[in-house]
């Protein structure tokens, strides 16, 4: 009876018990300190759910799913970004100011185990329920999810079946608050869905993860934000590549990179085919936030198996 007259009287003040409240982890690949984690991990709080971050100390963009195997974290060699943690502080630690929002002098995928392997055990007692790895200051769309950290904590979740989803703004939401707030309204939203016809079945199929990428908007202008469902494809508007010196590539010159050396830089193409018209950098270059699902594991399709079987079966035993 006492919780009847609490839901009445939550009731009465207009407001609403979260009928699918969660355990999140919520990791990142640009940093514990980047405005859009915070305001995720406020957002999520206010929608009722119980929330844990685990983020990189620094901006480890581009890091994909490595790791520091047997390596020792030490003390900080220099502040975190943000600076609200000092250089000589403990390797792994929480914001002095929020003690849910924590931080590991690594890369993405082990500030993921931190939260995996001890926030959540202490916390819960279990694996979380859910694992939101973002929003990251840019889209992660094609082929560059390979070498991104926001999708590697995600398929890192999901490979130990926990439902994973991995989410990505436009660049121009990075330290700024009112942008980081629209995408997390966004990112919430996008829950809210798939939780609504979940009923008492999992919250997605095992061994799947989601790769969510919101489209570039301005202030007020996530409200418009249509949402589409798209496959990676093989188009992507920025192609990763190696050039001999950087100060004569037209990307980097752009960035103010002058100096002749040898580097990573991106090639740009704008014009997808029209057989990658529902590719996730195609639709979302025209304004839509992309859902694309993410399978873990690296198998391939039985079409595939087959035909190799079939080629190697005078030096395959079985």
């Amino acid at each position: 009876m006492k919780f009847v007259h609490m839901a009445s009287g939550l009731v009465a003040l207009g407001l609403t018990m979260p009928a699918l409240a969660l355990n999140i982890l919520v990791s990142n690949d640009d940093g514990f300190a980047a405005a859009n984690v915070r305001a995720l991990y406020t957002k999520l709080k206010a929608a009722g759910h119980d929330v844990i971050v685990a983020a990189p100390c620094q901006d480890q963009s581009g890091k994909g799913a490595s790791m520091n195997f047997l390596t020792p974290l030490t003390p900080l060699a220099k502040d975190c970004r943000g600076g609200t943690v000092k250089a000589g502080a403990a390797a792994v630690g929480a914001d002095p100011a929020i003690a849910d929002i924590n931080y590991v002098d690594g890369t993405p995928v082990m500030a993921t185990m931190y939260g995996l392997d001890v926030l959540a055990p202490a916390r819960w007692g279990k694996a979380p329920d859910l694992l939101i790895s973002g929003p990251n200051e840019g889209q992660n769309l094609g082929a560059i999810v390979n070498s991104s950290g926001t999708v590697s904590n995600a398929i890192f979740a999901a490979s130990r079946g926990i439902p994973a989803i991995a989410i990505s703004a436009d660049a121009n939401t990075k330290d700024n608050t009112a942008l980081a707030d629209e995408a997390a309204v966004l990112t919430v939203k996008f829950v809210d869905a798939l939780l609504a016809k979940r009923g008492s079945g999992a919250i997605m199929p095992a061994g799947t993860a989601i790769n969510v990428n919101l489209p570039k908007f301005d202030a007020g202008g996530s409200s418009r934000v249509q949402w589409v469902f798209s496959r990676f494809g093989s188009y992507t508007a920025m192609t990763p590549k190696f050039v001999a010196d950087l100060s004569k590539d037209p990307v980097a010159s752009g960035y103010g990179i002058k100096y002749p050396y040898p580097g990573v830089t991106f090639t740009l193409d704008n014009t997808p085919s029209a057989a990658d018209a529902g590719s996730e950098s195609a639709l979302n270059a025209k304004g839509f936030a992309t859902v694309t699902t993410m399978q873990v594991g690296f198998e391939a399709r039985p079409q595939a198996q087959q035909w190799l079987r079939l080629r190697l079966k005078d030096l395959l035993a079985q």
